[in-house]
């Protein structure tokens, strides 16, 4: 089978999504596999390029990578792909309205207004969530363009400078407690990880793609806790009708869960939490990628 890993791409995280790749392209069984990487600079490229593609590997992350129009294109190619499809994909990239249907679905999240601009701010509804707070660009990804605001004076400056990075930013309530990660392939779960930032008090782009970065293990979480983390994880899966694979970001403060945000398209460096806690489950690199391909296949 001829397997393009689609890498590059147009967004900020241009970067990541390379090194995705070519993690992906160094672990895929060559034995099964014609591998061939598939860089794009532009939305255009991708059309000329994926034509001739039994199986596309999707390695994009960000804006034209994980909001759905890659998986358009492809669906309109009849190119099979890898991952979720367009609706779930749009879905979870725009964290305003994912975060919406988590109150429908009774997922605990943290509280959030919108801001298309700095001289928008309703400084009433922030000090009922109060100090300090996240702001952060709508639809992106890898911690970039990401704040902590401890006051309000800062608060204008963080939303101009998040605002450089997407047309909307969220300004949402702070939850300090423990970070945790759970990986889901197929709709089952896999070991749950704990994040904890080695240098930063949250988990930013240098904690997630730096060597030591963070410290991320497999975590016991008390009975109890461990039940309504996977409950919440498959009420997500669910309700946002995922596939294949997505990773869902939660925090957990005393006994209450809430759920940051999904990704459909989760890294897949040498340092990225999926590999980890596949890793954690007794499947290398090799094996999950295999999984990946199989049971995207299956969606077509």
């Amino acid at each position: 089978m001829h397997v393009g890993v689609i890498m590059g791409g147009v967004s900020d995280e241009r970067e990541i999504s390379i090194l995705t790749g070519n993690e992906i392209i160094e672990n895929l069984d060559k034995e099964k596999y014609e591998v061939l990487p598939v860089p794009i600079n532009t939305e255009y490229e991708l059309i000329d390029r994926a034509k001739s593609l039994e199986f596309a590997f999707i390695a994009l992350h960000g804006k034209f990578g994980e909001d759905g129009k890659i998986q358009a294109i492809l669906e309109s190619l009849k190119v099979p792909y890898s991952g979720c499809g367009v609706l779930e994909s749009a879905l979870c990239m725009d964290k305003n309205i994912c975060k919406k249907i988590f109150l429908g679905e009774n997922i605990p999240t943290p509280k959030w207004i919108m801001v298309k601009h700095e001289d928008d701010i309703n400084y009433e509804k922030v000090d009922e969530m109060k100090y300090p707070i996240v702001v952060k660009p709508n639809s992106g990804g890898s911690s970039i363009g990401i704040f902590i605001v401890k006051n309000k004076e800062n608060l204008k400056e963080a939303v101009k400078e998040a605002l450089k990075h997407d047309k909307e930013v969220m300004i949402e309530e702070y939850i300090k407690g423990e970070e945790i990660t759970c990986c889901m392939l197929d709709g089952e779960i896999l070991p749950i990880l704990s994040i904890k930032p080695k240098r930063d008090e949250f988990f930013d782009y240098k904690s997630k793609y730096e060597d030591e970065g963070a410290e991320e293990i497999v975590v016991n979480l008390p009975d109890h806790i461990d039940k309504k983390v996977k409950d919440i994880c498959k009420k997500c899966w669910k309700g946002l009708n995922l596939r294949v694979y997505a990773r869902i970001d939660i925090m957990i403060k005393g006994e209450e869960v809430y759920v940051l945000e999904v990704n459909t398209l989760s890294g897949m460096t040498k340092n990225s939490l999926f590999p980890k806690s596949a890793k954690a489950a007794g499947m290398s690199f090799k094996s999950l990628l295999d999984k990946i391909i199989e049971l995207s296949g299956k969606q077509f």
